[in-house]
């Protein structure tokens, strides 16, 4: 795959140390430490394609006030019954502002958008509408999808979705911060500087960062995006984890620029506290204690934050946040 980028991506890279004045950003990400978050829907259905949607609401002000740092909403546009798996069904830029009004603090992030399947100029002005009217609350998690069935529908290519997240990411951080950007793209238009798009990010950028690899190497991601949130380690694998993230961060002849490095997917959230790490598909099957132990290898490998999602676990979402709430957050809130 050609890595090289177009003329209009020329322009210097935006560090990390721009977007630390992000209220959502600074809640989730912490020097020398590691906050939790959960992935939508805040439901159980381990035997279901599809949540139900009760309670949600309810759900996630009880998460705020246990200490949860951040709701986390995935971007599935169809339901393919091959990956059996529909998220929080809404739309997430749209959830997010339902959730925004029902919560106070919480950081509310997209984990995340597939980026090649949107128009980059339209979603800047819908996440700077959002991080502005959410006072600074809005991560934008961005991904290339992993589900091919979805891109013939959209009449894209799917080999190509990694070359078109460069280009999409390009148009949507020109667009979104610059005062009548100049750009010219061979996917998504182009512009003579003649117009402005607003509104511009409360806090001069919308944080942005990488939900898998996006097809892009973990240099690409450290130099461009604020921050990459990666699957599930296991164990005996953080500290690799941790070193691979570091070794990618672009040194400005002053030390390597420190991003934030995060991990998620499904939590099966064993009734034996005691349980020790077991890899499930998508994520992994573990007891409060040892998670809580895990954490914290975690932490000293260097992770700031992890995204949990709790769907396949079969017990009342609101047991698993109170377990959550009495055992793990405590020591990570």
């Amino acid at each position: 795959m050609d890595m090289s980028l177009p003329i209009h991506e020329s322009r210097p890279a935006i560090h990390a140390s721009d977007v630390k004045s992000h209220p959502g950003y600074r809640r989730v990400f912490r020097e020398q430490q590691l906050t939790v978050g959960l992935i939508l829907p805040l439901e159980t259905h381990p035997h279901s394609p599809q949540p139900t949607m009760r309670d949600h609401i309810a759900m996630a002000q009880k998460a705020e006030d246990l200490g949860v740092a951040a709701l986390w909403a995935r971007d599935i546009p169809f339901f393919d019954p091959a990956y059996g798996d529909v998220g929080q069904i809404f739309d997430p830029l749209i959830y997010i502002a339902h959730l925004a009004a029902a919560t106070r603090h919480i950081t509310l992030g997209t984990a995340g958008i597939v980026l090649p399947m949107r128009e980059p100029m339209l979603l800047a002005k819908q996440i700077n509408s959002l991080d502005q009217l959410t006072q600074g609350r809005l991560v934008a998690g961005m991904s290339s999808g992993d589900r091919p069935s979805e891109y013939p529908v959209f009449g894209i290519d799917f080999d190509t979705r990694g070359d078109r997240f460069r280009d999409a990411f390009s148009v949507y951080r020109t667009v979104g911060e610059q005062s009548f950007p100049r750009f010219d793209s061979a996917r998504f238009g182009r512009s003579d500087g003649s117009l402005d798009m607003l509104p511009k990010p409360l806090h001069g950028r919308t944080p942005a960062i990488a939900v898998g690899g996006a097809q892009q190497s973990l240099e690409w991601i450290a130099r461009n995006m604020d921050g990459y949130l990666g699957f599930v380690p296991e164990p005996d694998k953080l500290n690799a984890f941790g070193n691979a993230w570091r070794d990618a961060m672009p040194d400005d002849g002053h030390g390597a620029t420190r991003k934030p490095l995060a991990f998620g997917g499904f939590l099966y959230l064993h009734r034996n506290p005691h349980c020790a790490f077991r890899r499930i598909r998508g994520g992994f099957a573990i007891g409060s204690r040892v998670l809580r132990d895990f954490l914290e290898q975690a932490r000293e490998a260097g992770v700031q934050h992890v995204a949990l999602n709790p769907k396949v676990t079969p017990r009342p979402y609101a047991e698993i946040l109170d377990e959550l709430g009495s055992v793990v957050l405590p020591t990570f809130s």
